[in-house]
């Protein structure tokens, strides 16, 4: 598993047309350290997560930093009883990236899209690599993945 796959990720913001700033920084231990190395605010980290809905079906769920899933509101969504993480694994066999890396920008398969209602205006998202991200505007990035947003988070542990 390669851990840089950032050319492929800035090559899709490319083929979108996004307007995009490219970040890259060393090791980071936290949101806050994430959030202070991008000039940014915590909430505009957005995570990349791949949930498993059923075999060979997965949604990329975009979440600000600083929320978390809510379960049965994305269950809810998704018309489902069941969702969950895939292994390391399976997430890399699906998207090319390591965890920790995932954006929905660059990945093998042309996931579907979630995204939180809370995930606008300039935000962060993983770019392919560790310590690698792009900074975009979410509209334009959440209108070029033809996402679907709703309300699918709540407030993280602090």
């Amino acid at each position: 598993m390669s851990d840089d796959q950032s050319a492929r990720a800035v090559a899709a913001a490319e083929a979108l047309g996004l307007d995009y700033e490219v970040t890259r920084h060393g090791p980071v231990r936290s949101l806050a350290e994430a959030a202070a190395v991008r000039g940014l605010e915590p909430r505009q980290i957005v995570k990349t997560m791949v949930v498993r809905v059923a075999e060979g079906d997965h949604r990329f769920v975009l979440v600000p930093g600083d929320r978390e899933i809510a379960w049965p509101k994305l269950r809810a969504l998704l018309g489902v009883n069941r969702l969950s993480m895939p292994s390391a694994e399976a997430a890399y066999a699906v998207t090319g990236f390591v965890r920790g890396t995932i954006t929905p920008l660059g990945a093998l398969a042309p996931l579907p899209v979630v995204a939180d209602v809370e995930v606008r205006g300039r935000i962060s998202i993983g770019g392919g690599a560790h310590g690698v991200a792009l900074t975009v505007d979410a509209g334009q990035l959440l209108t070029a993945l033809d996402a679907t947003v709703a309300d699918v988070t709540e407030p993280g542990q602090p």
